[in-house]
């Protein structure tokens, strides 16, 4: 492609540059907008600097992408209601075996979740949580944080859906979601292997050191510290507010009164098919249209009709003033303050009573619908392992799990990241106007002879320049200005050579995340989560994060492009 005309060049140059800036840099003093209005003002001057017309503008935007990114995203909070991240945060907990024991199952966990997903929704999840561990068990944050963040990277570059550029290179590239998961995912599981081998060669002195005994007594974290997770979903109360009003209107048309003996009343309750002759429940006769208790109990479903019969109506002898029932009209028992307090503790049982058969009904009936998420989630992945489209296809399983839940859906689809959405739009205009002004294509193709993917020579080459431009331009950018281009290099060579020029950008552009604290989001979340923390917060700098990140992201990358499978 040749160069467009000067004035078009420096103009969109400007455009992308301002993009740049605060893509990278979302709060610099000058103009602190944030990424999201950057891309759309980088979108507004493509347009307004005529760089690229409306209607491309409008036709730059990859519907797809965003479609399944969308799709991903509801799925994502949806397993979140269900518990998934809990259970991935208890796993790391389990019996674990020491520092570097734990370091491991976090490198694991971390990227195989982020596999199925994203990377960034695996550390929102599961940094806080990692923080209590390390300081429960008395260790250093750093290391486990640096294992969270990298292995999420990582492991996200196996699957389409793990991160938004291999989205991208998925639908432009259109290899099904199994070849891109086997193309890759030989190279992931080495690439954690080599990961946990580095951070325990750099901080194995720091890992070994022994805690004192009191510390070693304290047990990891139990149910109660996932549970109260900031980020975890809310536990479910086992009486909702509905039930509530049902049993105590149940209650209010009830008259409880005293019986010979408390414990009789409790066994008589809890044990309604052992119900003796001898212990039976002494009810009151209707009192102004109130029904007696049995029969409240009988509308909840609390008490047979055979049960009733069990039950003989016996008034109760009044130890009271009987002057004082005929002033107020009461021919009834009038209680002493003896049977009053049996009163309360039969009230009391009753209560503890229904709300143990409410909250049963109410827990399986939870954990049938955490089931059916799980299923639809399987059913979106075998899908899409199937070939089926990828859009669609995670647009349907997000819709299925809306259903499923059956109410309204509004406070789930609040959780999307609409301003990742929006930060898509704007950089996809951005991008395309910046390539109309010719610079990329220029830049490529003097590039090109020394990048080619059918010696190791090119293939290093063009792995340096995605890893510098990855973490200059940010990965999702370099997949945009790279991909048509290198892909239309490799298929002069070869198809099979078209795919894997694919599934090498796929996997360098995603590793080179690791480099440095500023080379993907999913270490900006790590590192912003981890200084916010409540009780456990830790600054994760930008000086260590690059120490490890460096020789990781060489050794991951040379290691890994052996690996690549067109």
């Amino acid at each position: 492609m040749v160069m467009a005309p000067t004035v078009k060049v420096v103009l969109g140059s400007i455009a992308f540059a301002i993009f740049w800036v605060l893509a990278v840099f979302p709060a610099v003093p000058f103009l602190p907008i944030g990424r999201t209005a950057g891309s759309l003002l980088g979108a507004m001057l493509m347009v307004l600097f005529r760089v690229i017309t409306p209607d491309q503008a409008y036709a730059a935007i990859d519907l797809p992408i965003l479609g399944l990114l969308f799709g991903t995203m509801v799925v994502s909070v949806y397993l979140e209601r269900a518990d998934m991240f809990k259970y991935l945060g208890k796993l790391l907990a389990w019996r674990s075996k020491g520092a570097k024991d734990l370091l491991c199952r976090i490198c694991l966990i971390s990227a195989i979740s982020s596999a199925f997903f994203t990377n960034d929704t695996s550390c929102v999840i599961l940094t806080e949580f990692v923080l209590k561990i390390a300081r429960q068990q008395n260790l250093p944050p750093h290391p486990f944080l640096l294992a969270l963040a990298s292995s999420a990277n990582i492991g996200s570059s196996a699957t389409p859906i793990g991160n938004p550029q291999n989205l991208v290179i998925a639908v432009q590239s259109k290899i099904s979601f199994g070849r891109f998961l086997f193309g890759i995912l030989p190279a992931m599981l080495v690439g954690v292997c080599i990961n946990i081998l580095i951070l325990l060669c750099m901080y194995w002195k720091l890992l070994s050191v022994q805690k004192d005994e009191e510390d070693a007594a304290v047990e990891v974290v139990g149910e109660d510290d996932v549970n109260s997770h900031r980020f975890s979903p809310a536990t479910m109360s086992h009486l909702t507010s509905s039930n509530s009003q049902d049993l105590h209107a149940v209650l209010e048309s009830t008259n409880i009164h005293s019986s010979p003996n408390a414990n009789q009343v409790e066994s008589t309750l809890r044990n309604r098919g052992n119900i003796a002759d001898s212990n039976s429940i002494r009810s009151s006769p209707s009192v102004n249209g109130h029904t007696n208790h049995t029969e409240g109990l009988q509308d909840l479903g609390y008490v047979g009709e055979s049960e009733i019969q069990k039950v003989p109506s016996v008034g109760l002898a009044s130890t009271g003033n009987s002057d004082a029932s005929k002033e107020v009209g009461y021919s009834g028992p009038i209680h002493s303050k003896r049977s009053s307090s049996v009163i309360g503790v039969e009230h009391g049982n009753f209560i503890e009573f229904a709300e143990e058969r409410l909250g049963f009904s109410k827990k399986w009936k939870r954990v049938l619908w955490k089931a059916c998420v799980y299923l639809v989630t399987l059913g979106m992945l075998a899908s899409l392992l199937a070939g089926l489209n990828m859009s669609w296809t995670a647009i349907t399983a997000a819709l299925a799990l809306v259903v499923l839940d059956f109410k309204d859906a509004r406070p789930c689809l609040e959780k999307v990241s609409y301003s990742l959405l929006i930060f898509f739009c704007g950089m996809f205009i951005t991008v395309d106007g910046f390539n109309k002004t010719g610079i990329p294509s220029t830049l490529w193709d003097f590039m090109e002879p020394y990048a080619k993917i059918d010696h190791i020579g090119g293939t290093a080459v063009l792995a340096a320049v995605i890893i510098v431009l990855s973490n200059l331009a940010s990965n999702v950018p370099t997949v945009l200005l790279l991909g048509a281009r290198v892909a239309a290099s490799a298929a002069a060579i070869s198809p099979a050579s078209e795919q894997k020029a694919w599934l090498i950008l796929a996997w360098v552009s995603t590793v080179a995340g690791n480099l440095s604290l500023l080379g993907s989001a999913a270490n900006l979340i790590v590192c912003e989560q981890a200084r916010r923390a409540q009780h456990y917060g830790y600054n994760l700098s930008f000086w260590s994060h690059l120490k490890f990140g460096v020789p990781s992201t060489i050794i991951v990358t040379a290691i890994g492009l052996t690996l690549i499978r067109g």
